[in-house]
């Protein structure tokens, strides 16, 4: 008897989309949990990432190993559809945070080899579950693949900027020194879970507001407003502590012994620094756009 009897091609091809994220976040993690070089600021933010990517894979397979899938909850679709966007872009940002920052700075030996393979297999797995956003947009009367509107390609950005910044912010020497900058640490956590309990009380549909379980726009608009004013802090605070010389920063990216070539194969701190400030303005834009648009509509 066949394998795979008994199975449709949808679930067929489910799970050699699932069987190749598992494999393709499996050796990255693995390859960093043996090489100290790389365990350190970034690559343990990438470490974390593949781990977290892997670990969910895993759950979602085993419960569709366990349940079959017509008896699954009719928002699963819209789940495995945003799970495996957001994961398309972390492993993605992921692969070229960890490349850029070991790879070419590295000598050759196991560790570089090591690097690269990590960074190979990171790309891969971005690119299964890019082709699971494909294959569930694909199957037809898919509801949660419709032209995205404006105001949730928005909550998408902020969600993945948020991402981003988390993978600077592990290294803890960015801010452990001024009390400001664990606040704006602080706000960048509470943004973000704010933003998943948008997420998934939302049925993880970013364009489809309708299915938020309690009143609609209180939540939201609350939401949103309490990110621009928390956003709006850490764009102030961040920059201010971290460059400005009468709070204790470093202005001059020369000045700063992290960023000699000489040094440990990483970004230097102060690039590190500029990379948050940089991504905080862009989310805090993007929660601003949010706002307008929701005003515009409102009027409307």
């Amino acid at each position: 008897m066949s394998l795979f009897s008994g199975l449709d091609s949808v679930t067929i091809v489910s799970y050699f989309l699932r069987l190749g994220q598992l494999l393709s976040t499996c050796v990255p993690f693995s390859l960093v949990a043996v090489e100290d070089t790389l365990r350190e600021g970034i690559g343990n933010w990438c470490f974390f990432v593949w781990c977290f990517c892997f670990s969910a894979s895993l759950l979602i397979l085993l419960t569709e190993l366990c349940i079959f899938r017509s008896r699954l909850p009719h928002y699963w679709d819209g789940f495995l559809h945003a799970y495996a966007f957001y994961f398309t872009f972390i492993c993605l940002s992921a692969s070229i945070i960890f490349g850029i920052t070991y790879i070419q700075y590295l000598p050759q030996g196991p560790a570089q080899n090591h690097a690269i393979t990590a960074t190979a297999f990171s790309a891969m797995a971005s690119v299964f579950y890019a082709l699971e956003v494909a294959w569930v947009c694909a199957q037809p009367g898919n509801i949660y693949c419709f032209v995205s509107t404006f105001q949730g390609v928005i909550r998408r950005l902020e969600h993945v900027v948020a991402c981003v910044i988390f993978g600077f912010i592990t290294n803890i020497d960015l801010y452990r020194h001024q009390p400001a900058l664990i606040c704006c640490v602080v706000v960048y956590s509470i943004c973000f879970v704010l933003g998943a309990v948008n997420f998934f009380i939302n049925g993880c549909d970013c364009d489809n507001d309708r299915r938020l379980s309690i009143p609609y726009p209180g939540f939201l608009v609350g939401q949103t407003v309490l990110s621009i004013l928390l956003y709006t802090t850490a764009a102030v605070l961040w920059p201010l502590y971290q460059f400005d010389e009468n709070f204790g920063g470093q202005p001059l990216r020369s000045n700063d012994m992290t960023c000699s070539s000489d040094l440990s194969p990483t970004l230097c701190v102060w690039d590190q620094r500029l990379a948050v400030a940089i991504l905080t303005a862009m989310n805090l834009l993007a929660y601003v756009a949010d706002s307008a648009y929701m005003a515009l509509v409102f009027v409307g």
